[in-house]
């Protein structure tokens, strides 16, 4: 067989964009599709009352891998950006992740407090049924740090936004765009190979069974009930949201009062729209998972969080298409 030249992405986020950039420069014919009206997948925001909202939550680029940021630097300038996050509990607001000042106002009621209530409303599970390594993204701090991601050499935001930056990505004359176009497997007959980010489970009509996923439902607001000391609040409570963002707090997003609430839900109870693989402990959704990767499918690779069922950051999303896109035109050669 030849070289695949006329190729199929299917998801405009991170994972299939790269890709496609990647392939359209090296001189592939490339269509991407999307079911949404919009590029650039959770990523996508948009000026509204003139502040500028990352209408899927807060999106904040921070990596140690200077390869993601030399190849997104293409296509951008940036916007230095040192995240900071507070939880919100009982009229105090506490450093997250928990520095020596949060630990020594909860002491033994940290976990309790910070983590238990959010992990339940977050993932659906009681902490014990989330896999650790869930839990252990948001470490203890044994100083006074208050930023969030304080171990990240590069901690940032695209100058004028996530949506400018995906359409410098995705302005080459070997890019064909296509929106509000959902995918079948009829199209696969029209192209040499598919790059595809939809859901693994879907794709194979469930034939092992169904994945679950986590999804929000996002609440749009001009009213705050305290005065946020940070961009981003989380709730310790048992009500139904885990956070709330303040878009104006974000450099060089507009100013207005604007707000995002964020309501977790199983993504059935959300129009099917999947945010999250839940990453069970004992490691049966993995299981699931895996009897479908094992499936033979010489003409499909499946990318993104979706298609390889993996809670991935976007740095971590970009190299890993990156490399995707590296060995498919290795292998063309």
């Amino acid at each position: 067989m030849g070289r695949k030249q006329n190729i199929l992405v299917v998801g405009t986020g991170f994972s299939g964009s790269v890709i496609a950039r990647e392939l359209a420069n090296y001189g592939y014919d490339v269509t991407i599709i999307d079911q949404r009206g919009h590029i650039g997948g959770n990523c996508y925001d948009e000026m509204i009352d003139g502040v500028l909202v990352h209408l899927y939550g807060p999106h904040i680029l921070h990596t140690n891998n200077s390869k993601v940021i030399e190849w997104l630097s293409q296509y951008t300038e940036w916007v230095p950006y040192q995240h900071k996050v507070k939880a919100y509990h009982k009229g105090q607001f506490l450093t997250l992740p928990p520095n020596l000042e949060t630990q020594k106002i909860l002491g033994d009621k940290l976990f309790e407090t910070l983590y238990v209530p959010y992990s339940k409303k977050m993932w659906g599970l009681p902490t014990d049924k989330i896999d650790s390594s869930i839990l252990n993204r948001i470490k203890l701090r044994n100083d006074l740090n208050e930023l969030y991601f304080p171990n990240d050499e590069y901690q940032c935001l695209p100058k004028g936004g996530y949506n400018k930056l995906f359409e410098n990505i995705l302005n080459h004359s070997n890019i064909k765009i296509k929106l509000n176009t959902k995918f079948s497997k009829e199209m696969e007959t029209e192209y040499d190979f598919v790059f595809n980010s939809m859901a693994l489970d879907e794709y194979y009509n469930y034939c092992h069974g169904e994945l679950p996923y986590r999804s929000i439902k996002f609440h749009f607001t001009k009213i705050c009930n305290f005065n946020m000391p940070t961009s981003v609040v989380n709730f310790t409570d048992d009500g139904p949201y885990t956070r709330i963002t303040k878009w104006e707090l974000f450099p060089e997003h507009g100013t207005g009062e604007r707000y995002t609430l964020e309501e977790p839900c199983d993504y059935r109870d959300n129009n099917y729209e999947r945010y999250y693989p839940v990453k069970d402990s004992e490691g049966l959704n993995r299981a699931i998972y895996n009897k479908y990767k094992d499936i033979k499918n010489e003409k499909v690779q499946f990318i993104g969080r979706c298609g390889l069922y993996v809670y991935i950051d976007m740095d971590m999303a970009i190299s890993s298409s990156l490399a995707i896109a590296d060995n498919f035109i290795k292998e063309q050669i």
